[in-house]
């Protein structure tokens, strides 16, 4: 089983800073993850050409099953309010999304709350400013594999520190309600070690994420349960991409379990992490 983890940053490219969704496609494609965690994805955003990124990134893996979850309807950093049920037609939408190649017996969406204070942020050339923080979400699917089911959950959470330790933490209680083997997959925005203080969740990865050019912090995890661990089986490959679009870069684990999907062969080149 290939696990990951990517904030996409909307599929701009630091390069040129736009979007095209070749360009998204391919750098999806080249993951080759049988699941699939996304943060800052855009759905019909004018910014990122009307795209409804989840949508690309299901087909370039040749997965089955995709979900979308909205954080906030409107465009982050301008002009948003948090995602009401009744926004979907109506709104650009901003948020998360899990794709994967098995089936999903049931999807579960919850609420994180932002933090109640504007914090301040590095916004590149604007510098610091105090930014209103977003409403958050945990999205988690119970996926049927050929080794019984299995929960897999990606989330975003809070950029003010303190306040994604309080997030965490809540996600961690509501995943332990769901079926083992667990895994939360995302951009937690704070290093490995408060992570596994809060959490008690073993990092199956550790490698440096963010800034994509020359990663010098793990800001992305891909977390599981303790009780899960013999029934994930052992990590064979970790690695980092950098793909040609967004800040992060992805992070990928390569799992020995016997739950990979139908048709797809095992990788000869995966090696036991160094």
């Amino acid at each position: 089983m290939r696990l990951a983890t990517f904030n996409l940053l909307h599929g701009r490219s630091l390069s040129d800073g736009t979007v095209h969704a070749d360009r998204v496609h391919a750098a999806i494609a080249d993951l080759d993850a049988d699941v699939l965690g996304l943060q800052e994805v855009d759905r019909a955003q004018p910014r990122s050409g009307l795209l409804d990124l989840t949508a690309i990134a299901a087909d370039a893996l040749g997965a089955g099953t995709h979900r979308f979850a909205a954080a906030i309807a409107g465009t982050p950093g301008e002009t948003w309010q948090p995602w009401r049920s009744d926004d979907d037609n109506v709104h650009p939408l901003y948020g998360i999304a899990l794709v994967s190649r098995y089936p999903v017996i049931r999807w579960q969406i919850t609420a994180l709350p932002g933090a109640p204070v504007r914090s301040p942020v590095y916004t590149g050339g604007d510098g610091l400013r105090l930014l209103k923080d977003e409403p958050r979400v945990l999205l988690a699917a119970v996926l049927e594999t050929p080794a019984g089911p299995m929960t897999v959950a990606t989330t975003h959470l809070s950029f003010v520190p303190g306040w994604n330790l309080r997030q965490l933490r809540h996600a961690v209680r509501l995943l332990r309600s769901l079926p083992g083997p667990r895994v939360l997959l995302g951009d937690l925005n704070m290093p490995v070690t408060p992570v596994r203080a809060v959490t008690g969740w073993k990092p199956l990865g550790k490698a440096p994420t963010f800034p994509s050019p020359s990663p010098r912090a793990q800001l992305d995890h891909i977390l599981a349960d303790p009780r899960s661990l013999s029934a994930l089986g052992r990590v064979v490959q970790v690695c980092t991409p950098h793909p040609p679009v967004s800040d992060h870069r992805p992070l990928i684990v390569q799992l020995d379990a016997g739950t990979r999907p139908p048709g797809r062969p095992a990788d000869p080149t995966a090696r036991r992490p160094s």
